[in-house]
């Protein structure tokens, strides 16, 4: 007779996470102070937890809107994409949200933008799935404008350099999607933690693979901020730190 599998566990409920504003460049938008970030309960692909990265990277937006004002944005493994959200309120022109092409992601994703985005500004606002080094026609779409040059002006990676095996994928991705423009400068913001300290080498690694690729890298910023796994192996100030760098086209 064969034996019955043991119930699965229920899924964890999703769970919010606030995140408060800090120093707003514009007074005219400072109407709004907090923005309430929903979370998958549970996700393989890790977007059960608002990052470290993703605060950092919001209050950097926020406090630097002059180099994404009236221009197009594209975020990739948005999880749920609070800097594209705060681009969204704070001048951006066009904002397409991505992550990978899971229902739960997907939707979770549309939640927070109906949450936190008037209806009369969602419609500078894409949602899509997305799964990195694939063709960009589709992110290309939600940009276009006729007599415009194609492109975005400003790609977003959060917290997604410890993924090693993707590092190819998310920089063919950032080549084909970024715009030529040479005018307008157009970069990439990579914000990132070393969760795994032993493994900090393989982070940078992405950065090699994109000078090799013909990209200008600069850290532009560090900042502290409390363990996101206190009790996780490896140095604390290490896994402690978010970093940001700019990448240009050389």
């Amino acid at each position: 007779m064969a034996t019955q599998e043991p119930p699965r566990p229920p899924t964890p409920e999703p769970t919010i996470a606030v995140y408060t504003r800090e120093k707003p460049a514009d007074k005219s938008t400072a109407e709004w102070m907090e923005i309430h970030i929903r979370l998958v309960g549970a996700h393989p692909l890790w977007g059960n937890y608002l990052w470290n990265a993703a605060r950092a990277f919001a209050s950097y937006l926020d406090e630097y809107q002059e180099i994404y004002l009236d221009k197009c944005i594209l975020e990739l493994g948005a999880g749920g994409a609070l800097p594209s959200i705060v681009a969204a309120k704070t001048g951006a022109r066009k904002v397409v949200i991505t992550d990978y092409p899971d229902d739960d992601l997907v939707d979770n994703m549309a939640h927070n933008v109906e949450a936190n985005i008037l209806a009369s500004d969602r419609d500078r606002v894409s949602i899509q799935g997305y799964i990195w080094g694939r063709p960009v026609d589709p992110l290309l779409a939600a940009i276009s404008r006729p007599g415009s040059q194609l492109g975005f002006d400003l790609i977003i990676l959060s917290d997604l350099i410890f993924n090693h095996s993707q590092h190819d994928a998310l920089l063919t991705t950032c080549e084909l999607a970024l715009s030529s423009n040479t005018e307008s400068t157009p970069s990439i913001l990579v914000f990132y933690s070393h969760h795994r300290p032993h493994l900090a080498h393989r982070d940078m690694e992405f950065f090699e693979k994109a000078k090799k690729r013909g990209w200008l890298c600069e850290e532009i910023l560090t900042r502290k901020f409390p363990p996101m796994f206190p009790k996780d192996l490896g140095e604390e100030s290490i896994r402690s730190t978010v970093h940001g760098w700019k990448l240009v086209r050389s």
